[in-house]
């Protein structure tokens, strides 16, 4: 395999969790009347759903942008 492939693979991959978690502190800065890990320690199975539903998004909408 080439180094080269790998390196730009790994930089890839750092870049879409770098994307990830600027994306959802984003959403939690406009949505400031929500704690979302206070909501999550409480068992909020809404917000849990939410915050799976948004990173599934994001994660989509990021791979297509870097493929």
């Amino acid at each position: 395999m080439d180094l080269k492939i790998i390196g730009l693979n790994l930089g890839y991959a750092i870049l879409g969790v770098i994307l990830m978690y600027a994306s959802y502190r984003i959403i939690d800065r406009l949505t400031p009347d929500v704690d979302f890990p206070a909501e999550l320690k409480r068992g909020n199975v809404a917000v849990a759903i939410f915050i799976a539903a948004l990173f599934i998004a994001i994660a989509m909408i990021i791979g297509h942008a870097l493929n």
